[in-house]
């Protein structure tokens, strides 16, 4: 089949992101390059703004909901260091992207999220890419996350008021935690590695994210 203008525009848009926002800033980790020059990202964003699903910023999803910056979703999934064995747990599906991703280079991915007009595009986003190891439920995934362990990755797409110890009880032992941290205004990432329990802290630079909303999030309303 040829491909039509549309197409071809965004994927030389693609492998530009790739090459411009990614590699030319330290992404290294070679399965994250390859998820992000093959999963076609403009398919999860609203179809008004697929002109700029490669442009190198957050871009609304609705719902008061976001698809991170390109750089954020492949450095914080660079951080994970996953393997094709990896079980992977994902607080805030949004759109589906950062799962996307993470299923390319990984085992499994638990994903959860409380919007379920976002899950019920999320399902649609992943099936149209073949992400079919990909597990979206619907709740709070500070709760639902027992349920699943345990984890090697664990993901967290909002940003939490304080650090996430009420994961490390489902963490295999030396699995990793991405997670920025925060209130509203200000927020750090934090790469936690855990191990008999224990979680080893390490800062790595100020993000901004949505708030998370559940039990140990920020309250709703």
């Amino acid at each position: 089949m040829t491909m039509d203008k549309t197409e071809a525009r965004l994927e030389v848009a693609r492998k530009e992101m790739v090459t411009h926002q990614l590699v030319a800033r330290g992404i290294h980790d070679r399965c994250i390059l390859r998820a992000m020059a093959t999963i076609p990202r403009h398919l999860f964003v609203p179809e008004r703004i697929r002109d700029v699903a490669y442009q190198d910023c957050p871009l609304p999803i609705g719902y008061n909901a976001t698809i991170s910056q390109p750089y954020i979703v492949a450095y914080m999934s660079e951080l994970l260091a996953l393997s094709k064995t990896d079980r992977v747990f994902e607080l805030g599906t949004g759109s589906g992207y950062q799962a996307a991703v993470l299923a390319f280079c990984a085992r499994e991915v638990i994903t959860v999220e409380r919007v379920p007009e976002l899950i019920g595009n999320a399902r649609e986003n992943l099936a149209a890419v073949g992400a079919t190891n990909v597990r979206i439920f619907e709740g709070d995934a500070t709760t639902l996350a027992a349920d699943y362990a345990p984890y090697d990755a664990v993901i967290l797409t909002a940003a939490s008021p304080a650090l996430p110890e009420y994961m490390y009880p489902y963490m295999n032992d030396g699995g990793r935690i991405v997670v920025p941290v925060g209130d509203m205004y200000v927020q750090e990432l934090f790469l936690i590695t855990v191990s008999n329990g224990e979680g080893r802290v390490e800062r790595m630079g100020g993000v901004r994210f949505v708030p998370v909303i559940g039990k140990y999030g920020f309250p709703e309303g």
